[in-house]
Order: structure tokens, then C-alpha cells, then sequence
């Protein structure tokens, strides 16, 4: 699970791997409602985009925007059949994440210790989501939101150490940057076979 990231301000990094301008933003440390910055691609228009993105997806169909506070990460194993996913799944709206950091907590020491996940590299992530549309009922603002994908973590060596003892270890996936345009393009059948650990870069506590 993830609940909280920091959003990467690393203007150059995304310019060389995106050829995209990073959008100014006033909120870095991002919780579910708040908005960060995602990579996205539409397969009407080939055209690859960035912009600022709610994080917990909100359903063409939601009452009110409060319940992206619950969907702010999608199991891949049911991310193609939950009611709130599958729409955003199998129309292939695949989206990268840009994050400098998330956290998790770490149980190690008894108690809950926020710990800082970042890549080894020290280089920001691009963590793999899915996004989808909603429009705000009473002003008819088009919103766009996230939720980042999640899988067992158990046997990963950094984050099989997050969460208590006795609940299901899951980590969210960034993505080697070789793989940023295979996600943005791929079929639902190929984003499945991307959510795995292989496609991930080396993750350290910071």
C-alpha cells in the first residue's frame, strides 16, 4: 500500500526522459484527494501528456470526490474486475506516477516507523497507475485521477520489511525507465505481465 509520496521536482529528469515540462506544482508530500504530476498517453491521438492528476481514482460514476480517499492504489491481481478499476483497465489508460519518494511504515522496531523508499540510484520513479475521468457534478470541471498499482510483496528483499507482521506485504512498482513506453503502450494483457519485480528498479531505505 501506499498513502503517501513525494512528487519529483526534478524539472531536467522528466525533460530527457518524457521530452515533457514538469508542471508547477504547490504540493509535493501527497496524500489521497491531493493532486501530483502523471505521464499519460492517448491511443486516439498517440500524443504522450503530463499534468497534475488526483491521487485515488475517481469513477465516471462516483457521487463525490471523497471516494478517491479509497482508491488510491488497485491490487493487480483484481485491478481488471473491481467496479472501480476496470473501466480505467481495459480502456488502457496507463499512467506513470512521478515521485522522488514514498513511504511505508516499518514495523521492525515494534512499533510504526515512517521509512523512506526511494530508488538506489537516487534517480526519481515512475510509478505504474492507472487514471480515469470524472466530472464534478455541481461545476462540470472534467477531473482527472490516479490510483497506483500494487503486488505481493512478500518476497521482495526492501519491501517485505513495510507493514505489521501479520498484514499482506504489497509495494506499489516503479518502473525501470526502459519500461516507461512499453507501460504507457501496453495491452492490458501486456500491463499485467510489467507488474512484477523484474520490472523494477533497485529500491533502498533512505
Amino acid at each position: 500500500m501506499c498513502v503517501q509520496y513525494l512528487t519529483t521536482t526534478n524539472v531536467d529528469w522528466v525533460k530527457s526522459h518524457f521530452d515533457l515540462d514538469l508542471p508547477a506544482s504547490n504540493a509535493h508530500d501527497i496524500f489521497p484527494t491531493y493532486s501530483g504530476p502523471i505521464i499519460l498517453k492517448s491511443h486516439n491521438t498517440d500524443r504522450t501528456a503530463i499534468g497534475l492528476a488526483r491521487f485515488g481514482l475517481l469513477p465516471s460514476w462516483a457521487k463525490e470526490e471523497t471516494f478517491g480517499r479509497k482508491t488510491y492504489n488497485a491490487r493487480a491481481e483484481t485491478v481488471a474486475e473491481k467496479p472501480s478499476y476496470k473501466h480505467a483497465w481495459v480502456k488502457r489508460h496507463y499512467a506513470l506516477a512521478l515521485a522522488d519518494a514514498f513511504y511505508e511504515p516499518c514495523y521492525e522496531s515494534g512499533k510504526a516507523v515512517r521509512s523512506t523508499i526511494k530508488q538506489a540510484n537516487q534517480e526519481p520513479m515512475a510509478i505504474a497507475s492507472i487514471w480515469d475521468t470524472w466530472t464534478e457534478p455541481e461545476t462540470g470541471e472534467l477531473i482527472v485521477s490516479f490510483s497506483m498499482l500494487t503486488i505481493n510483496a512478500a518476497d521482495h528483499p526492501v519491501m517485505q520489511r513495510m507493514h505489521k507482521p501479520e498484514d499482506e506485504k504489497r509495494t506499489v512498482v516503479p518502473l525501470r525507465s526502459e519500461l516507461f513506453s512499453a507501460w504507457l503502450n501496453a495491452t492490458p494483457q501486456e500491463a499485467q505481465a510489467l507488474l512484477q519485480f523484474n520490472s523494477m528498479p533497485e529500491l533502498i531505505l533512505a
